[in-house]
C-alpha cells in the first residue's frame, strides 16, 4: 500500500511540481483555512506546510509554539480533568 494513502484527510498531498505552480494559492489556503499540505516526490512526503502561530512567544521553542497554537490537542477538551493544579505543581514545579 502506498504510504501516502495513510495521511490524514485534513492533509493534502501534492508533488513538488504542483507546489511550484500553485505556491500563492497554497500559502493563502494554509493561512486563511488552516489547510495542511504535505509536499513530496516519489510517493514520499518531504515537507509539511502549516500555518505559523498567530501568537508567538519568543521564550519558547518553535515546536512548542506550533503545538500550543495548533489543533493538535483539541481532542483533550472532551477528556475529564483528572489532575488538579496543585497535583501538577507538586510533581512538575
Amino acid at each position: 500500500m502506498n504510504k501516502l494513502n495513510n495521511i490524514s484527510q485534513k492533509v493534502k498531498y501534492i508533488t513538488t511540481t504542483e507546489a511550484r505552480k500553485n505556491i500563492s494559492e497554497i500559502v493563502n489556503e494554509v493561512k486563511y483555512s488552516n489547510q495542511v499540505y504535505a509536499i513530496g516526490r516519489h510517493d514520499k512526503i518531504d515537507v509539511l506546510i502549516i500555518k505559523f502561530p498567530e501568537y508567538y512567544n519568543k521564550n519558547y521553542t518553535e515546536i512548542t509554539n506550533l503545538n500550543a497554537n495548533s489543533n493538535s490537542f483539541d481532542f483533550l477538551r472532551e477528556e475529564p480533568e483528572i489532575y488538579t493544579l496543585n497535583d501538577l505543581k507538586k510533581k512538575y514545579v
